[in-house]
């Protein structure tokens, strides 16, 4: 019977903490908005300095705020094999089963860009962090695989989910083309990134408050680096070559998973 009262006293706490944290979430974007990056704009008028600030910022507020999920009993986590994250101009390639997989690389990832959602891109309480670090808009049609190349060129490091979306509840691994096109026309080779959620939670079409019965771990692994020449030599055309990647992925990141699970 105490067994049972404590396990639900620890469920109604950590949906009243998963809640706290997504206010949390929200109101700290508003505020950057409004008070700090508008700040940030007049002491800093170099665009390059200024956008090195903000993601700088973000990096460190995101830290921050996966320190106090744990804190709150939200989640634990373990990062193993960040030494590999500490170069410049890296394609990260990663896994994408939980919501907050994003926070969770920015927050370890230094000089981070990557691909946000229209959606995210004018939402009042993500607009102002997102356009002031300067993210890619993955409304950019044709030339947003040309502004990641861009990206990379100058020594930011990408962070790319190519199955373009969170993993479905099935558990079914499907990528996307885009991450392999960036590859194979940038010329760059791949840091694969495995996140794992056990118990998985937040997860594609998954309310918030659904919170599963015990706290979740987040473990993200990071991978040895692929080589791009192992898919662009020979002779290959860069459509054929992205073609290959792209099935070569697919089943990297489902071996790994399962391999993982």
């Amino acid at each position: 019977m105490l067994d049972a009262a404590l396990a639900g006293l620890s469920l109604y706490w950590r949906v009243f903490a998963t809640g706290l944290s997504f206010t949390v979430f929200g109101v700290g974007g508003l505020l950057m908005r409004v008070v700090l990056f508008p700040v940030l704009n007049l002491l800093v008028r170099n665009k390059e300095r200024r956008v090195a600030a903000a993601r700088g910022l973000i990096r460190r507020a995101f830290r921050a705020y996966v320190d106090m999920m744990r804190a709150l009993g939200v989640l634990r986590y373990e990062v193993r094999g960040l030494e590999k994250l500490e170069r410049g101009g890296l394609l990260i390639l990663a896994n994408h089963p939980t919501l907050i997989d994003t926070v969770f690389l920015m927050a370890f990832v230094k000089n981070a860009d990557c691909i946000v959602k229209g959606a995210l891109w004018n939402n009042p309480f993500t607009r102002g962090p997102v356009r002031a670090a300067g993210y890619i808009n993955n409304e950019g049609g044709a030339a947003l695989v040309d502004d990641c190349i861009a990206s990379l060129r100058r020594g930011n490091n990408l962070i790319v989910f190519p199955e373009g979306t969170r993993t479905p509840a099935d558990g079914v691994i499907s990528m996307k083309r885009g991450a392999a096109n960036i590859a194979v026309r940038g010329a760059r080779d791949m840091t694969p990134v495995l996140i794992r959620c056990d118990p998985l939670t937040l997860g594609k079409g998954e309310k918030w408050w659904r919170v599963p019965p015990r706290r979740v771990l987040i473990r993200i692994d990071v991978q040895d680096d692929l080589a791009i020449e192992t898919f662009t030599g020979g002779g290959a055309s860069e459509v054929m070559a992205a073609r290959q990647l792209t099935e070569f992925l697919q089943d990297y990141f489902t071996g790994k998973y399962q391999r993982h699970a």
